[in-house]
């Protein structure tokens, strides 16, 4: 898929509607569960207003079930992450109403930080005005991105060239890690078709904290990759809370 958009394919993707949502909803409720549904921020997509709208017209014809959607103000791997832990937590045991708790209580400790490698799918998506994306293009700018307590995306910085960008998102997380328990840690790096970037901010990482738990590398699913390219770096932990740099 990369690769085809590297050769100048454009994507598209579309949102969930009220009906698949409410069909998937009613799949699990017919088996007598009660539901927990983490969707990604409202402000990024008004899917989530489809699966509220859906939960809303489906919770009365079971009235002994509870059906839960949460704005997780999280994105892509930042809500993989909040979910990860919660399923964890439900499966140490820990009952419906505390996961949600805790999630609520925690979803704006995830930190989300990203770089894109093109500016012109940002433009495509409406992220980035045509004159800033012929300007990057030919200056080389690099926006290094993060999401705030309020779900949207922003631009924090914007950085001459790959490394820079690379390099400031490092320390931004590394700022971020300052008074936390490392070695407990799990950071997810994310990337699109850009392995070799993925492992210099692992390895950039643990050259300042050797003791961090784990720092899981993958790549990220094609619905992000089509929003915004090949060159899609983005970093995921939970912290102390959400701070621009």
């Amino acid at each position: 898929m990369y690769n085809g958009m590297r050769a100048g394919d454009r994507l598209k993707t579309s949102m969930i509607n009220e009906y698949t949502y409410r069909e998937f909803f009613k799949s699990l409720m017919d088996q007598g569960k009660n539901v927990l549904f983490l969707d990604m921020s409202r402000m990024m997509s008004a899917s989530y207003s489809n699966s509220v709208a859906a939960a809303e017209s489906i919770r009365e014809e079971y009235p002994d079930q509870k059906l839960y959607v949460m704005d997780t103000y999280c994105i892509s791997g930042g809500l993989g992450l909040l979910v990860k832990n919660i399923v964890e937590m439900a499966e140490k045991g820990a009952g419906f109403d505390e996961v949600i708790e805790w999630g609520e209580k925690n979803k704006l400790k995830i930190a989300h930080r990203f770089t894109v490698d093109d500016l012109n799918y940002l433009k495509a998506g409406g992220r980035v005005s045509n004159a800033a994306a012929l300007v990057g293009t030919i200056l080389d700018v690099k926006p290094v991105l993060y999401v705030p307590d309020g779900g949207t995306l922003d631009v924090v910085k914007k950085v001459r060239g790959r490394k820079a960008a690379l390099n400031t998102i490092t320390k931004s997380v590394l700022s971020d890690l300052a008074g936390i328990d490392t070695a407990a840690m799990n950071i997810d790096i994310l990337h699109a078709d850009c392995l070799k970037d993925a492992e210099t901010v692992r390895d950039m990482l643990l050259e300042q904290h050797p003791d961090i738990g784990s720092i899981n590398i993958s790549s990220l699913g094609v619905t992000i990759g089509a929003h915004c390219g090949p060159g899609l770096l983005t970093v995921f932990y939970l912290c102390n809370g959400r701070v621009p740099m």
